[in-house]
């Protein structure tokens, strides 16, 4: 006579289960992706980032001049 293997695989277990399989889809879902970083050459760094007399610029500095109440 053959032993048959009783396997007792419990609710608990499934539902541990399941849950540990949610967290993971979740967890790789929030991760980000890595991105590649453009180098910066000398140049590029000491060069100005804004347009001194664009019209941002121009309205930034003409409100802040309004006088204080």
């Amino acid at each position: 006579m053959k032993k048959h293997l009783k396997v007792g695989i419990r609710r608990r277990h499934l539902f541990g289960l399941a849950i540990a399989g949610v967290a993971t889809a979740t967890a790789s879902a929030l991760v980000p992706e890595r991105t590649t970083v453009k180098s910066e050459n000398s140049a590029d760094k000491l060069k100005a980032r804004y347009q001194p007399n664009s019209p941002e610029v121009r309205n930034f500095y003409r409100v802040n001049s309004y006088p204080r109440r």
